[in-house]
């Protein structure tokens, strides 16, 4: 199947609510926001700087974004209508921060008009990432950066033996629910090519080991093997009971890396 993430609005608006739900559960964990925090530090943050995120989802990188950004500007876009709703709404009350529905590889900006660009996640969830960093490119001002943070999604990981049903579900929402699971491998040669210097490539590891991280791997992909006839849904319950009890007895173990790359443009 096609990745569904490539248009979150075609699968629909339950689809859409459980992304939200996915992605700002993730963002809330603490290796995440430290992996966030630490890549915005390579961010310059000049007086009434334009900071934009290329799929920003549910909003939460662009969020911490915009507070750093001071009497800058963070705008995040995305494709998908619903998310940007929902963006919005989860970031009503910042001041300094914009959400607009758009196609990343023909954003608004003007030529060396933005001060720093950050795709996360999004990456592996496209067929052409060469058109949005061309874009990148081109909407960067010269010194601007370009942050990528995106998993490594081939190395996923929730079994804890051969033949785990949970590593059942985390191979089949990776085969189904991503459109490039070795995009981390190809990053910095994409980023070269399109004409960036890279300055800071790094690996970190997210272990999940409490909270629902995981459960997009179960429940999500679960639901669509459901969906498709491939398992019922009394195994599916049982699944996501088998979850809740690894993490109740805290034997649950997921792995997943996550790279962060940081480029300037030339100039």
């Amino acid at each position: 199947m096609s990745d569904p993430f490539q248009d979150v609005d075609a699968a629909g608006a339950d689809f859409v609510a459980n992304v939200v739900k996915v992605l700002e559960t993730r963002a809330a964990e603490p290796v995440m926001v430290e992996i966030v925090e630490a890549y915005l530090d390579h961010a310059d943050f000049p007086e009434g700087g334009l900071h934009i995120e290329i799929g920003a989802g549910s909003g939460a990188v662009t969020r911490r974004i915009a507070a750093r950004a001071g009497n800058g500007q963070a705008i995040g876009t995305d494709p998908s209508e619903g998310l940007i709703a929902a963006a919005a709404e989860l970031g009503r009350d910042i001041a300094n921060l914009s959400f607009e529905t758009a196609d990343g590889t023909a954003l608004r900006f003007d030529d060396a008009s933005v001060d720093t660009v950050v795709m996360h996640t999004v990456l592996s969830h496209v067929t052409a990432p060469e058109a949005l960093l061309a874009e990148a490119f081109r909407v960067l001002k010269p010194g601007g950066k370009l942050i990528i943070c995106d998993a490594d999604f081939e190395k996923t990981s929730i079994g804890i033996a051969a033949g785990d049903p949970m590593q059942a579900c985390a191979i089949y929402f990776v085969e189904n629910f991503v459109t490039d699971k070795y995009l981390v491998g190809k990053l910095r040669a994409l980023v070269r090519a399109a004409g960036l210097a890279v300055e800071h490539f790094g690996i970190t590891p997210r272990v999940i080991t409490e909270g629902a991280g995981a459960m997009s791997w179960v429940g999500i992909g679960g639901a669509d093997m459901v969906a498709k006839g491939l398992i019922s849904a009394d195994l599916h319950k049982a699944l996501i009971a088998e979850h809740d009890r690894r993490m109740a007895e805290g034997s649950f173990y997921g792995f997943q890396p996550f790279a962060t790359l940081v480029a300037q443009k030339p100039g």
